[in-house]
């Protein structure tokens, strides 16, 4: 019994043993090394491992408890402020318009004393032969005077410089004065009608094509008013123009007028209409409509003119109707000029720009093809810088001092 005991227990350690050295062969067996690693010429930065932001920097201001917005807080109500509250315009008081173009003056001759100057050298000349005279015909013309009026101006030069005979500066300049006066015209009324004297309001209606400065003369002859001590409703019948209105409603704030106007592409005759009726319940002294410029060539558009016309006459006829012209587009403006003329009756014109041109001459050109007179002159951009014709200044301007 004993022998089959020792039996046993002599197995189970060799068993025993026999695995401990199967085990322990197992673990000091080496693991086989790993893949090598692909470096990822894409991959992106490493990022920051968890906690390595959780440290706030030193020189960090820290943040108060206030300025920390605590998990499902309220978002922040957002204050509204209250509408600004628009201010009127302030009204402005225009300069007076007495000695407008005497102040100007200056302005004035620096662009056109060329032509008296020019006229001045040739006639001083020792011998006035033929080709003198006629290198002044031809500075006459260079400058617009016309074909007709410039004729007119050398023959009756001709003749006073023969009976004078001798000639000083002084004796060239008087004669040229008063030739170039003739042509302008001196007894010629250049009044703007705008005071009637069975009715008010005086209507005035500012026409001319594209781009002549129309709109803006309409402003600036309010100001004109206003400075005379007019009271003006304005007729933004330039409904074709998108900025039209607001242009001219501007000027009107300036100087306290007020501006009737129609919805875009509207009917500029019934805003004319409207104007002159809210001028007669509000009893001002003058109602302006300022219209939309017309190409001269295009029928239909001067055809609607003269409805403008026709439906503001139902009211009252027209004071004045007064065609703008631009100054520096010379012998183009008498064709633009005729054509206005046989749509409405024009009874006087602006001349813009007339600080910008060397050819003042339009001046008794344009008189001379329609037979009415320059009452207003642009002599700048300055919102007072219309003013009305005075043909001695303008003269003493041409030939300078």
């Amino acid at each position: 019994m004993e022998t089959i005991i020792l039996a046993v227990v002599i197995a189970v350690v060799v068993i025993g043993a026999l695995g401990g050295l199967i085990v322990g062969s197992r673990r000091r067996k080496p693991l086989p090394p790993p893949p090598p690693k692909t470096p990822d010429i894409t991959a992106p930065p490493a990022e920051p491992h968890v906690g390595d932001e959780a440290e706030t920097p030193r020189d960090e201001p820290r943040r108060t408890i206030e300025e920390v917005d605590l998990p499902g807080g309220a978002a922040p109500v957002a204050v509204e402020e209250p509408p600004a509250v628009e201010e009127a315009p302030e009204i402005e008081i225009p300069e007076p318009t007495a000695g407008r173009l005497v102040r100007l003056r200056a302005r004035l001759s620096r662009s056109q004393n060329a032509l008296g100057k020019g006229l001045l050298t040739l006639l001083s000349r020792e011998h006035l032969d033929d080709e003198t005279w006629e290198e002044i015909e031809d500075t006459l013309l260079t400058a617009d005077v016309g074909v007709q009026p410039t004729q007119e101006l050398v023959e009756g030069l001709r003749e006073r410089v023969k009976v004078l005979g001798t000639r000083t500066p002084e004796e060239l300049r008087g004669l040229l004065r008063e030739e170039l006066l003739k042509l302008v015209g001196t007894d010629v009324d250049r009044s703007v009608k705008t005071e009637p004297e069975d009715r008010k309001p005086g209507i005035v209606m500012v026409v001319g094509v594209n781009g002549t400065g129309k709109t803006t003369t309409t402003g600036k002859l309010a100001r004109v008013l206003v400075a005379d001590g007019r009271t003006v409703v304005l007729g933004a019948a330039d409904t074709f123009r998108a900025a039209a209105a607001d242009q001219l409603q501007t000027w009107g704030e300036r100087v306290g007028a007020y501006t009737v106007r129609g919805p875009e592409a509207g009917d500029p005759a019934s805003v004319a209409f409207d104007a002159v009726k809210e001028g007669k319940e509000m009893g001002v002294d003058v109602v302006l409509i300022d219209t939309a410029g017309r190409l001269h060539t295009k029928t239909g558009l001067m055809d609607e003119l003269g409805k403008v016309k026709r439906v503001v006459e139902k009211h009252a006829p027209l004071d004045e109707v007064l065609l703008v012209l631009d100054a520096t587009t010379g012998q183009n403006g008498l064709v633009q000029a005729r054509v206005f003329a046989e749509v409405v009756d024009i009874t006087g014109i602006v001349l813009t720009k007339l600080d910008g041109t060397a050819k003042g001459g339009i001046v008794v050109a344009v008189q001379r093809e329609l037979g009415v007179p320059v009452k207003l002159v642009g002599l700048g951009e300055g919102a007072d810088d219309l003013a009305p014709f005075e043909p001695e200044a303008f003269v003493d301007a041409l030939i300078g001092d």
